[in-house]
């Protein structure tokens, strides 16, 4: 009988992302969440692969691909994206909105205030290049987006951001409504998918893992790796991600320099992180900003001390000299110096692994941050 009074009262839910190849990693559970409650959810993100399509239809949602362009700044190109966004809202007929990353949320919630949808929610998960100063155009480009962005969110519902740093820029700048907020702890974090494993017997190992991207900090991993292995050329230190299309883009040609120079080990891309966050012993990630960092949860779930930056999302993973380090962001010799501390302090890894793990335990479980989302958007 529940089962059959949940069917009556089902709701048409349409997720909106970007970048097809985390939709399931990302949003996985909370799709499955949805439809576990009855619900019926249509994904929408650029075309992706068969692999990716057929695993969203195994969650028993299905799948819609649109035009976007994740880092373009080709107007016509987002001008397609927009009438693409509004065209799917007028043939789906949702009963809830939920877009994710910068181009879903603006040309989503320009879609929906056009033709008057009410019920959209977007969930805020970093700031990105375009919020970055720096030279004119990156200037230029960020007084775009922020007025974009203002327009977008004045009629959405709900705006759920990662961290309080990013929801009080948006305040503190008038792009939305302070009644409108809400805060989660990121994406979370599976904590049975990724369990705690033991810190692995071999030289030394500093795992980055990103998109790269230049704001992810990964130049500033390759200068203090050099400046670590003049003094301890036997630790080891691992780039994995993907390349990327953003003007922020790091080359191959940076890359190639790096591995030939032997203090940088790139690793590819993949599909699952976890064997290379278990054989690591330290997690780095010097970003200059993020939403809440996926790599460094999944981390500290399998249990890694933590080495990040004081910057937005970054410093909510960590307790200072607890379950890792925060350095100020850029600082490419207070990064090195914190290496060169836990290479020179082995017995502090296990304490601050534990501490890795009780924190997303208490504070990152995906259950809870699903529940959390689910309940912001009323459902």
């Amino acid at each position: 009988m529940t089962s059959l009074i949940n069917k009556v009262f089902y709701l048409n839910i349409l997720i909106i992302g970007a970048y097809p190849n985390s939709i399931v990693s990302f949003r996985g559970k909370l799709i499955r969440n949805f439809i576990e409650a009855g619900h019926d959810v249509i994904v929408m993100t650029a075309e992706a692969s068969l692999d990716v399509v057929a695993e969203v239809e195994e969650l028993g949602a299905s799948f819609r691909p649109y035009i976007v362009e994740r880092n373009g700044l080709n107007p016509i190109a987002d001008i397609r994206t927009l009438f693409a966004i509004k065209s799917a809202l007028k043939d789906i007929q949702p009963d809830h909105v939920l877009a994710y990353t910068i181009k879903p949320i603006i040309w989503g919630g320009i879609a929906a205030r056009l033709i008057g949808f009410k019920r959209f929610s977007a969930m805020i998960t970093g700031l990105g290049y375009a919020f970055e100063k720096g030279s004119f155009t990156r200037n230029s480009i960020n007084f775009i987006v922020k007025h974009l962005y203002k327009f977008s969110l004045a009629n959405a519902k709900n705006v759920i951001f990662q961290n309080q740093d990013n929801r009080k820029l948006f305040v503190d700048l008038a792009l939305v409504e302070t009644a409108k907020c809400h805060r989660v702890f990121g994406s979370g974090v599976d904590v049975e998918e990724y369990q705690q494993k033991p810190l692995p017997y071999h030289e030394v190992t500093f795992l980055l893992i990103a998109r790269l991207l230049g704001d992810k900090g990964i130049r500033e991993f390759a200068k203090a790796a050099k400046i670590v292995k003049q003094q301890y050329p036997h630790a080891k230190f691992q780039l994995l991600g993907p390349y990327d299309s953003s003007p922020d883009k790091i080359s191959a040609l940076e890359i190639a320099q790096w591995q030939s120079e032997g203090y940088v080990e790139y690793l590819g891309e993949t599909s699952n992180v976890k064997p290379f966050i278990e054989a690591c012993h330290i997690y780095t990630l010097p970003s200059y900003h993020e939403g809440l960092p996926r790599t460094v949860l999944e981390a500290m779930s399998i249990g890694r001390p933590i080495l990040t930056t004081d910057a937005p999302g970054c410093r909510d993973t960590v307790v200072d000299g607890g379950n890792g380090w925060l350095v100020p962001l850029r600082n490419v010799d207070a990064l090195a110096s914190r290496m060169m501390w836990f290479i020179e302090n082995p017995d502090q890894w296990q304490n601050m692994a534990n501490s890795s793990r009780r924190l997303v335990e208490g504070k990152f479980n995906v259950n809870e941050v699903n529940e959390a989302i689910s309940h912001i958007m009323g459902l």
